[in-house]
């Protein structure tokens, strides 16, 4: 017999909670700053831009390309292009070796080493590199973007592996298991919450390292936004590009989160 997932309601105060401290703080902002050409004891208009400003602009900037030659949908698909890419690659490659660090020591042996001497280096410092090989296209920030989110997952795969039970592997191998059957039947189930942890890790330098690529060395996407409200003296459309980076990489958070509880349900109960 199955066992089913437990589900208990919240209690009231903590599902009013977080919407009633999100309207406070956006009213607090909004009322803290002057409205433009006054002068009075509030932040000026010049250094921070309402909330309310930043919503009307949105909205226009949905259809409008100016003043940066682009609208908002077009900065979002080429952010959203970039980090899918550099993303998945570093899944791709980054998970499998790490598991496969993790348990062959072969593999460990080879990869290790240069891993270690790659980890350090900020993905940032890749840029004046990855200029010179792929100038500031698709090519260059999905390598950046690839370089910061690798990191993660090869660290927590690896870590998973090796907190694999000791006991369920000598068991196997007492039972005549080979290297092999121990890797994928127990030691690649039980790095599976480290390694939907590495999702939401990568995410976030992926997320990271994509505005820092497209404040240095683009023509389009939210980084590049933000960097022409700073070249514009445009608070306002600098705070648009930065809310939209933050909705973005919080709904995709969200979905990983929603997935790692469908798929793990069994392992952790």
């Amino acid at each position: 017999m199955a066992y089913g997932v437990v589900k208990t309601r919240k209690p009231m105060p903590l599902v009013i909670l977080p919407i009633v401290s999100t309207v406070l703080f956006l009213l607090i902002w909004e009322f803290s700053v002057a409205p433009r050409g006054v002068e009075d004891w509030r932040i000026p208009s010049t250094l921070l831009t309402k909330p309310s400003t930043v919503l009307i602009l949105g909205i226009d900037k949905l259809t409008n390309p100016k003043p940066d030659g682009a609208t908002l949908l077009t900065h979002f698909w080429v952010s959203i292009q970039e980090v899918s890419l550099g993303y998945l690659l570093a899944l791709l490659v980054g998970v499998p070796l790490g598991l496969l660090m993790g348990w062959f020591s072969t593999v460990r042996g080879v990869a290790r080493p240069i891993f270690e001497l790659i980890r350090p280096i900020p993905p940032i410092a890749w840029i004046p590199l990855t200029i010179f090989w792929f100038g500031i296209g698709l090519g260059g920030k999905v390598f950046i973007i690839w370089i910061s989110g690798i990191v993660p997952c090869v660290i927590n795969a690896y870590t998973g592996v090796r907190m694999s039970n000791p006991v369920s592997i000598q068991m196997s191998r007492t039972y005549g298991a080979s290297d092999w059957q121990i890797f994928t039947t127990i030691c690649v189930p039980s790095a599976l919450p480290m390694v939907f942890g590495a999702l939401q890790i990568a995410l976030a330098y992926c997320w990271v390292t994509l505005v820092g690529a497209e404040l240095l060395a683009s023509n389009q996407g939210l980084g590049y936004l933000i960097t022409m409200g700073r070249n514009l003296g445009r608070t306002d459309i600098v705070i648009l590009g930065m809310v939209s980076v933050g909705i973005t990489g919080a709904v995709i958070g969200i979905l990983i989160d929603r997935i790692e509880t469908r798929l793990l349900a069994g392992i952790r109960r």
